[in-house]
């Protein structure tokens, strides 16, 4: 893809990149001039993207795995908080194992990453952090109550973030991707009618989500407290190509 962004000296964290959307945008901050530095508990393949081992869930590992980062690079200048897990099911069936972490990973890996990376932004006055959150958070979705409940909190957990570090010019952005095709998804959806998605909701590629991201972790984007949602618009897109 083309890349219209310069992230020349940035330091960026990215949590879940191994694969993915997250992998997607650490290959696209290095093609960028930045430094990509993935969170996860597999290691990557992409040249020149640096991976920590780490269990986001883990507040002790993530902070250890912060301080590395500053030992190594100086700084942080974007954190974009992705990791997660998506198991499936029914609420009435799901084992307590099953939601409790789902919350550790998708919820509390965003707070100790955040109670970690933020307070060099603060110091520094400048810095942008990005958060998933879905589209289920809104609709709710069969067999997905433990994933979508930690979605909706994360909405409320960001803005509350955002409105307390504004004054120190950090900002704090969310972004719902809509439908991707990514390893999750097919493993979260195995049996699914994929072609019925594509047909209606519409999925998009990891890729696609690359160039919202790069805009919110940039100084082009001046707000804060927001949430980018590209919910339904892939469908739209196909339609557009083919007209």
């Amino acid at each position: 893809m083309k890349v219209s962004f310069d992230a020349t000296g940035s330091v960026v964290i990215i949590t879940g990149g191994a694969q993915g959307i997250g992998a997607a945008l650490a290959a696209a901050v290095v093609g960028c001039g930045g430094t990509a530095v993935v969170f996860d508990l597999v290691a990557g393949d992409l040249s020149g993207v640096e991976y920590v081992e780490v269990d986001v869930a883990d507040r002790g590992a993530v902070l250890e795995a912060v301080d590395g980062v500053i030992e190594r690079h100086g700084r942080i200048d974007g954190l974009v908080a992705g990791a997660a897990v998506q198991p499936r099911a029914a609420v009435l069936d799901m084992a307590s194992e099953q939601w409790t972490r789902t919350l550790q990973v998708n919820l509390d890996g965003v707070v100790w990453v955040c109670q970690a990376v933020v307070p060099h932004m603060v110091s520094a006055r400048s810095g942008s952090v990005v958060v998933f959150t879905s589209g289920m958070a809104a609709t709710g979705f069969p067999g997905a109550a433990a994933y979508a409940s930690s979605k909706a909190a994360l909405g409320a957990f960001a803005r509350t973030l955002a409105a307390e570090v504004a004054e120190h010019r950090v900002r704090v952005n969310v972004i719902a991707p809509g439908v991707i095709d990514t390893e999750q998804f097919r493993s979260a959806n195995i049996g699914a009618d994929l072609e019925h998605w594509r047909d209606t909701t519409g999925i998009g590629d990891a890729e696609d989500v690359v160039g919202p991201l790069l805009f919110l972790l940039s100084d082009a984007a001046a707000m804060t407290g927001s949430q980018l949602t590209r919910e339904r618009v892939f469908a739209r897109l196909e339609t557009f190509k083919e007209s």
